[in-house]
C-alpha cells in the first residue's frame, strides 16, 4: 500500500537540541544542579504531557519535591522558560515537510506536549498551521506510547497504519507505532534518517531531507 502520510514528533525532531539560554535559567530559577534538576524535572513530565497537570501545577509539584519555596513568581517564571525551552526550530526537518506536501502527501504533528509549552510554540511558529492534522497530547488527556493517540491521529488524516510514515526520537514511541502497523523510525539526526530512509526502501515513495 502506498505511503499517504508522514507524522512527526514535534522536540527533537521538528526541533533542535532545548534552547540552551533557558536551560541555564531553569538552573539558576532552582539553584539545583544538574544531576538534581534532570530526574525532578522529569519525573512528572508525562502527567504534564497527558493534562493531568497544568504547567504551573507542574512547577509547583517540582518544587515541593526539590523542596524549595513555592512562591508564586519563580513559579511563573520557570513556566515561562520551560516553555521557551522547546523553541529551537530544526529548519531542514521544516523544509522536509513542505517538499513532502508539495508531493501530494498528508503531514502532520503528533507531540506529547503540556498547556504552557504548546501556547509558546503557538505563538512563535507560524508554520505548525502548515500541517494538516495536528495532536497534542494534554487536549486529548492522553500521550504517546498509548496506542489511542496513534489511532486518533490515523483517524483525523484518514489514513491506515501502514499508509503512514511516523519520526519519532523515543525509542518507546516508534515501538508502540510500529505495534500498530505503521511504518516508524527512530529519529537521531538527519543523516540518520536519510541512511534510514534507504535501508527501509522508502526513498522510492519520499525525497530525501536535506
Amino acid at each position: 500500500m502506498a505511503l499517504r502520510a508522514v507524522v512527526f514528533d514535534y522536540g527533537m525532531v521538528l526541533t533542535g537540541q532545548p534552547d540552551a539560554a533557558a536551560h541555564a535559567a531553569l538552573l539558576r530559577l532552582t539553584g539545583l544542579p544538574l544531576e538534581r534538576f534532570e530526574p525532578l524535572y522529569w519525573a512528572d513530565r508525562q502527567a504534564y504531557d497527558e493534562g493531568k497537570l497544568t504547567g504551573l501545577n507542574y512547577w509547583q509539584k517540582f518544587l515541593r519535591a526539590a523542596g524549595l519555596p513555592v512562591e508564586r513568581e519563580r513559579v511563573e517564571e520557570l513556566n515561562r522558560w520551560d516553555a521557551r525551552l522547546w523553541t529551537v526550530q530544526n529548519p531542514v526537518m521544516l523544509a522536509w515537510q513542505l517538499e513532502l506536501k508539495q508531493r501530494g502527501l498528508l503531514t502532520a504533528i503528533l507531540s506529547n506536549i503540556g498547556d504552557a509549552v504548546l501556547a509558546s510554540v503557538e505563538r512563535e511558529f507560524d508554520w505548525i498551521h502548515r500541517f494538516d492534522v495536528r495532536v497534542w497530547s494534554y487536549q486529548l488527556g492522553v500521550a504517546k506510547p498509548d496506542a489511542a493517540i496513534y489511532r486518533h491521529t490515523l483517524a483525523e488524516l484518514g489514513v491506515e497504519p501502514e499508509e503512514t510514515l511516523f519520526i519519532d526520537d523515543k525509542r518507546v514511541n516508534v515501538e508502540a507505532a510500529r505495534a500498530l502497523g505503521i511504518q516508524a523510525i527512530e529519529f537521531s539526526s538527519v543523516e540518520r534518517l536519510r541512511a534510514d530512509l534507504i535501508a527501509t526502501g522508502l526513498d522510492a515513495e519520499v525525497p530525501l531531507p536535506g
